[in-house]
């Protein structure tokens, strides 16, 4: 393994599989039932089927209570069960095609507060890398668990998800040592990268024969704010999309600077990311972190609470499973913008489920030791008022200039004090920076098809 670049897709391959050679496209398709650590599953890194079909659910108006079809991405189906996989991948693939990642000297570092590092453990496991994956002391068990099963060390930095830059300021010591390279998420391109093509084109690919056909709106609440570059693709083709970041009310920092403990894993983490394009977020939107937690169990647990609220039994089955506390947060938040734009039946509002229940059992037991019952009464009662009842209240609109200035302030004072230069910060302030960056995707893509 030493010295070779990683066989592996390219961005338009991950875009559209069928772009791969059909006999690696099916042994893919094969291992990804088969054996999980198969190598050949990079080939799976896509939101796509094995019909080429981008893996959604439109959600029923008896859930999201609106006249206007809320498209969730499903990113549970993609190879170690969370889309983080996809920008892990980016990364070290580009680092190994640019010769600062070498195969077989160097160590990986994933900071992260859960899925990035589960993806960079398993991405690792399956080129080879050791891995060690720096993360708050405080989140799921089950996450830490996946995340040694795939072969990851784990270096804990105190706190929960809100302390992330704890894990930020650990990657920079670990990174003293030239033998260790960071996949840092929240500061490297490849992530914005990936998600704006492969993501951006996924969403606009899903809207295709619902509604209108076109995305009103795209929802997402920032971690690393890499899926929020699917937005700036989304805009390209449909100029009127409004592009919505969700926060934890608990945590509100892009909102109006709060800082705070909360319970949405994944994301809210006290800063504006390095490679978050502000100039293309319309508005924040702040979303109480029990709703998520309260809404998750209604969607495992409250089927019979759902169909006695008109919800048929495959729709209620289907919201099984396939959500965490992030999808739920991306769904209330596109519930709420469908309000607050007014949308009506022919609008399409899309967005992103991260991952699926897997990760979070002990969230759910969590929720039970909180809380004194949680009969079919409570869960019909918290299913009305998160879902039906989501009002639209915490809404900014940040659209205008000195909303854009007060947003790249907090990114200098985020990123000023790990050595990025006020000159850099700046660039990012105009549309060809982001632009240019997207460009790169055709030059990556041939340096991997020629050195693989």
């Amino acid at each position: 393994m030493a010295g070779k670049i990683p066989f592996g897709p390219t961005f338009t391959e991950m875009c559209d599989p069928e772009q791969i050679d059909p006999a690696i496209r099916q042994r893919a398709l094969k291992a990804l039932k088969e054996d999980e650590l198969d190598p050949i599953n990079l080939f799976n890194i896509t939101w796509k089927d094995e019909n080429n079909q981008v893996r959604k659910m439109v959600l029923p108006p008896e859930v999201t209570g609106v006249d206007a079809n809320i498209v969730v991405l499903l990113g549970r189906g993609f190879p170690s069960g969370s889309h983080k996989v996809g920008p892990a991948y980016a990364t070290l693939i580009e680092g190994c095609v640019d010769g600062v990642i070498k195969p077989g000297e160097h160590t990986i570092l994933g900071p992260s507060t859960g899925n990035f590092g589960i993806g960079v453990a398993y991405i690792c496991k399956l080129l080879g890398f050791r891995a060690v994956v720096i993360m708050p002391d405080n989140m799921s068990k089950e996450r830490y668990e996946r995340i040694r099963k795939y072969g990851g060390e784990l270096d804990l930095t105190p706190g929960t998800e809100s302390d992330v830059i704890l894990t930020l300021q650990r990657t920079y010591e670990l990174k003293k040592d030239p033998k260790n390279y960071a996949l840092a998420q929240f500061e490297l391109l490849p992530n914005y990268r990936f998600h704006r093509h492969v993501t951006g084109n996924a969403a606009i690919e899903a809207v295709r024969g619902i509604g209108n056909g076109r995305i009103a709106c795209f929802t997402s609440a920032p971690g690393s704010a890499g899926t929020l570059a699917a937005g700036d693709q989304i805009k390209k083709v449909f100029p009127e999309c409004k592009v919505a970041a969700l926060e934890p009310y608990e945590c509100s920092t892009l909102y109006d600077g709060g800082r705070g403990q909360h319970r949405i894993e994944g994301i809210g983490d006290k800063m504006c990311t390095l490679i978050h394009n502000v100039l293309n977020t319309d508005f924040i939107v702040l979303i109480h972190d029990e709703d998520t937690v309260r809404g998750l169990k209604v969607f495992q647990d409250g089927t019979e609470v759902l169909m006695k609220n008109g919800v048929k039994e495959a729709e209620a089955l289907a919201l099984r499973d396939n959500f965490g506390p992030s999808g739920i947060c991306n769904i209330l938040g596109a519930i709420k913008m469908a309000k607050y734009l007014r949308l009506g039946p022919g609008d399409n509002v899309v967005t992103v489920a991260t991952d699926g229940f897997d990760r979070y059992p002990s969230v759910l037991e969590d929720l039970a030791r909180r809380t004194l019952e949680i009969e079919d009464f409570v869960l019909e009662r918290w299913f009305k008022d998160i879902f039906l009842k989501a009002h639209t209240h915490y809404i900014l609109d940040t659209r205008r200039p000195e909303a854009k200035e007060r947003l790249f302030q907090q990114k200098e004072k985020d990123w000023l004090p790990f050595g990025y230069t006020r000159e850099y910060l700046d660039a990012m302030k105009s549309p060809s920076f982001w632009d240019d960056e997207y460009a790169k995707i055709e030059y990556y893509d041939a340096k991997i098809k020629e050195m693989r």
